[in-house]
């Protein structure tokens, strides 16, 4: 009898033991309203992966980095974190992420993922975006589009812009001169860091070639994107045509920032994420209508492009249990009812093609088709997502408010600047080749 029931007792600690098998570690950073949604997520994968539990570890944003570095260089990364564009690379070529395609790549829900958002995080062991190992899947995928305020645009008796033909910089500028009076109301307002790339590359230039291993911005079109970008606060000529500044001022912009400009309805055109749609439908923060157009280019015959980016669930590669790490990485990105309730709260874009719909026909704003357009067809990497470090691009912005100030010319800068940015970025490519030498 005795034995009979130390045999049940351990029947039962095996069971137990079974029950919990596969414990995965899920260290992110969220903010309260996903956290929840992503609490019923892992509870539902749970149950539908019977043997699996998950232990979720949220972090802030702002300490998020630091912890992951440090559980990096003490080679214990949890079995599932983010992981974003910019640092696939580093990770792969430090072998430190599990290659995701043979537990997903036959999956539905993953063949219904935007193709752009998986081959973000695609790396052949040479280049980014290429190969058939997928080393992460997309958490989000956030487009960077232009929106403008119908109500000023009424209000000053400008035309409204088209929802899909982009405004050349000359057409831009004269619309942005009408809306500007100069003290209660300014045609734009944008932030260099996040809003001037989108003028680069609508005049058919970038801060380095294809090969991402040579600084271009002594190119005439860089250097013209740049002393456009200065002159909307400068007043200048565009094209033949000569305007006056249609941004606040430097002293302006200080008693007030730009943002808070756009909340107030005194600018006609500012940046919006999906990341922005919550707050900017709110009727106590915004009371203008508002809409989504593409970023101008200089001539008709450029295109127009914006970044898109965002951060990827990606499976460490000595995790304990890589088939359960991946499943929750599959899940976690492509599952419905978290997809319906993320749209659903203005979180973010739904990464499923099959709901872009839903989210489209929303409501506002009404050409919410444009983030889709920007997924799809004319989104790009950020520059930094191709090299291994940012410090060569970050050289750039170091000394560029004396261009903003008139004190240099754009092509002044430039000429002095790309020599040190290439120093730099062929320290990023040395570091690339000593990895890659490593693994």
């Amino acid at each position: 009898m005795k034995k009979k029931l130390l045999a049940a007792f351990a029947g039962l600690l095996c069971g137990a033991g079974m029950l919990f098998a596969d414990e995965i570690t899920l260290m992110i950073y969220a903010q309260p309203q996903e956290k929840a949604i992503l609490d019923q997520v892992i509870a539902r994968f749970e149950k539908t992966h019977a043997g699996t539990k998950v232990k979720f570890i949220s972090s802030t944003a702002d300490e998020y980095d630091a912890k992951i570095q440090a559980q990096l260089a003490a080679d214990s990364l949890p079995d599932v974190f983010y992981v974003g564009p910019g640092a696939v690379r580093k990770y792969v070529d430090n072998d430190k992420l599990l290659d995701l395609a043979p537990y997903v790549s036959n999956d539905a829900n993953f063949k219904d993922l935007y193709e752009s958002a998986v081959d973000t995080y695609r790396y052949d062991g040479k280049d980014l975006g290429k190969g058939s190992s997928i080393w992460a899947l997309p958490k989000d995928f956030g487009p960077f589009a232009l929106a403008y305020n119908k109500t000023l645009f009424e209000k000053k008796g400008v035309p409204l812009p088209s929802k899909d033909k982009p405004y050349t910089w000359k057409e831009f500028i004269q619309a942005c001169e009408k809306l500007t009076d100069g003290t209660t109301s300014f045609g734009t307002g944008l932030n260099i860091h996040w809003a001037f790339i989108q003028f680069v590359w609508g005049n058919d230039a970038d801060f380095c070639d294809a090969s991402h291993t040579k600084v271009t911005i002594s190119d005439p079109k860089f250097v013209e994107a740049l002393q456009f970008w200065a002159d909307m606060t400068l007043g200048g000529t565009i094209d033949g045509y000569k305007f006056k500044p249609v941004t606040p001022s430097a002293s302006q912009a200080q008693s007030l920032d730009t943002y808070q400009r756009w909340l107030k309805g005194e600018l006609g055109f500012f940046p919006a994420g999906p990341w922005d749609l919550a707050k900017f439908n709110d009727p106590e923060v915004i009371k203008f209508e508002y809409d989504l157009i593409p970023w101008p280019v200089h001539t008709a015959a450029n295109k127009t492009a914006t970044y898109r980016g965002g951060v990827g669930y990606a499976v460490s590669k000595s995790s304990k249990n890589p088939k359960a790490a991946a499943e929750l990485v599959l899940y976690l990105s492509a599952d419905q009812e978290a997809n319906k309730m993320y749209a659903d709260l203005d979180l973010q874009i739904p990464n499923l093609k099959s709901m872009a719909s839903r989210y489209t026909s929303k409501g506002k704003p009404a050409n919410r088709q444009e983030y889709i357009n920007i997924i799809s067809k004319t989104g790009r990497a950020w520059p930094t997502d191709y090299t291994y470090n940012s410090v060569w691009y970050d050289d750039f912005y170091v000394g560029v408010q004396k261009v903003l100030d008139g004190k240099m010319t754009a092509k002044e800068y430039c000429t002095k600047t790309q020599q040190k940015m290439q120093r730099d970025l062929d320290k990023a490519i040395a570091k690339q080749k000593q990895s890659q030498k490593k693994k």
